[in-house]
């Protein structure tokens, strides 16, 4: 084998052969696999959304200067600009995204990581997800190593390379492995001419196992680095930095912790896709997916912080992410609730004036984040708005043990002795509470905005794709339309609703806009300002079944906004469509 095969970065996306078929047929065979081998690799450039309550664009960019050519021994990397200026960092030349800041990486870089396979340089075997992030400009951590070679010292200099998921007897996908395995540097095994039959060696529970995870490695080292710790102190502690990646094959800055409530990571996509819903001040917008917040923070932004945004999710934790960012970034009129997507509407049949109490006050379903968020609820009772209104987003949100009485179910006092037992739960301990909510009357907003759970598939980089299948993506878009049917209901008449997604697939993306078009004729796809990304797919796709899913007509693929990796703009995977709402008769 040719170490110069062996030790690089050339990975191949996995799809099941039925799903590759069927992107072969809405992208073409040669376009998608530009966009498979896109998604392997990250984009050669961090975006920044500056948060111009708090800063300029002017002063971030000289923050970072100076921070990241104090981080670097050499400083950052100059990269060659499109004006011929070498900046590493500079602000978004699109209009209206000034404040956006762009700061360059550079990669992929040839590492040298040892002449000659005789002699092969020790090695750390990390998870697929440490590597994804690791190629983003991350450390890798100890809950990432999965492996190392035999006598790894703190010190010593070692090449890092990603474990694979691989096909079962069964059809599943999976590592295989166990962690803490001791990797060899050398093929061995009886059959050393198989391409797959190389062996790594284990000791686990006294016995000695073989694994096929030589070859595997081939074309999947990400960096060379130093290790911070020995093989038995990776295994041993459960955080820290276990590998300090100083030469790595993307080189990309992290902003871990940097100028925090000042600027956000998030990718230029995300950020069109708040612009495309054109909040205006002193609107009420409803986020219905909002975690982690970063189109939630957009969108405040773009309104001055004016006006109400409701932050909607249904995971608590997820809430309280958003709160937290909320108040880190000093915005105000944004309040979150834990919602369900799929119940976001409350028809007046459900209406309930009961109220839970919560330390003898009213607690309410809205939290408010003019404050950093506490253990007491907030009331939000914005003027103008009606009381069934009201009482439809009142809700009980903190259920109080009942500490007096015969009446204490049995279930109470069960999770009262696991209380006690394994004491505070993460949002006791975080000091967070997401109130819940019934939902929202119908037309109770004036814009929408609706970026659905998906698939995932655009984000990069990307080093499996082989669990999705045709029925999978089908049903994700399923899911994706019962979210669709909630959203259209709650946009007022005149108003906006922006839908998103950040996956490259049709059934996701141009299907749910047939859909949309086809069942609310009051819906109309609506101008996108700015419009970088590129048209939408034209046509249909028959299946092999019989299923047949129809995507945009002409004329309709220009009204939407879908972002190609394989594009120079070298962004995620991403989708935008924007409807406007007519009279709804």
């Amino acid at each position: 084998m040719n170490p110069s095969s062996r030790y690089s970065y050339d990975p191949v996306l996995r799809w099941d052969p039925e799903v590759e078929d069927y992107f072969n047929k809405a992208y073409g065979p040669d376009h998608f696999a530009r966009i498979s081998k896109a998604l392997t690799r990250p984009s050669s450039y961090s975006c920044i959304r500056v948060n111009t309550v708090k800063a300029t664009s002017d002063a971030v960019i000289e923050k970072l200067t100076k921070i990241l050519n104090d981080d670097s021994e050499d400083g950052l990397k100059l990269v060659q600009q499109p004006d011929g200026s070498s900046s590493p960092i500079s602000k978004c030349q699109i209009p209206g995204l000034e404040y956006v800041v762009l700061v360059n990486g550079s990669g992929p870089h040839r590492i040298e990581y040892g002449s000659e396979l005789e002699n092969p340089p020790k090695e750390v075997l990390v998870s697929r997800k440490c590597a994804e992030a690791v190629l983003r400009g991350a450390q890798v951590y100890v809950p990432g190593v999965l492996a190392c070679t035999a006598h790894v010292e703190k010190g010593d200099a070692v090449a890092v390379c990603v474990a694979m998921e691989q096909p079962g007897d069964d059809g599943d996908w999976s590592v295989n492995m166990t962690r803490g395995t001791t990797l060899q540097g050398l093929p061995s095994g009886k059959n050393h001419n198989s391409s797959f039959f190389f062996a790594l060696v284990t000791y686990h529970m006294g016995n000695i196992s073989t694994y096929p995870f030589y070859c595997e490695r081939s074309g999947l080292y990400i960096g060379m680095g130093t290790a911070m710790l020995s093989r038995a102190g990776m295994f041993r502690v459960s955080h820290g930095v276990a590998v300090d990646l100083n030469n790595r094959v993307f080189r990309l800055p992290s902003f871990h912790n940097v100028l925090e409530g000042e600027i956000f990571l998030q990718n230029l996509p995300s950020i069109v896709a708040a612009h495309a819903l054109d909040p205006q001040r002193g609107e009420r917008v409803l986020d219905m997916c909002a975690a982690p917040g970063g189109k939630t923070t957009a969108v405040a932004i773009l309104m001055n912080d004016e006006g109400e945004i409701v932050a909607a999710d249904r995971s608590h934790n997820k809430v309280l992410d958003v709160q937290r960012l909320s108040a880190e970034m000093g915005l105000t009129c944004i309040t979150t609730c834990k919602l369900d997507a799929l119940k976001s509407v409350c028809l007046p049949s459900t209406l309930s004036d009961s109220t839970t109490s919560v330390n003898g006050d009213s607690s309410v379903s809205l939290t408010s984040h003019s404050e950093v968020p506490s253990n007491e609820g907030i009331a939000s009772d914005a003027p103008g708005r009606s009381e069934a209104e009201k009482s439809c987003e009142e809700n009980a949100s903190t259920e109080q043990p009942n500490n007096g009485g015969d009446n204490v179910s049995q279930s109470e006092i069960r999770k009262n002795k696991g209380r006690l037992k394994n004491g505070r739960g993460r949002t006791q301990s975080q000091g967070g509470r997401a109130g819940k909510s019934k939902g929202f009357p119908p037309n109770s907003f004036d814009r929408v905005l609706l970026d659905a759970p998906c698939s995932a598939l655009g984000l990069r980089p990307r080093l499996f794709a082989g669990l999705e299948t045709v029925i999978s993506l089908r049903n994700h878009g399923r899911y994706q339309r019962k979210m669709f049917d909630q959203a259209v209901q709650l946009v007022r008449v005149g108003g906006v609703l922006v839908y998103s997604t950040c996956t490259i697939n049709p059934s996701e993306n141009e299907a749910v806009v047939r859909y949309a078009l086809d069942k609310y004729k009051f819906l109309s796809l609506a101008t996108q300002h700015p419009r970088i990304g590129g048209p939408g797919l034209v046509g249909r796709c028959e299946f092999p079944d019989g299923y047949v899913e129809e995507w945009l007509k002409p004329g309709e693929e220009e009204m939407v906004q879908k972002f190609d990796p394989s594009s120079e703009l070298d962004t995620i995977g991403f989708f935008i469509a924007k409807f406007s709402v007519g009279p709804k008769d």
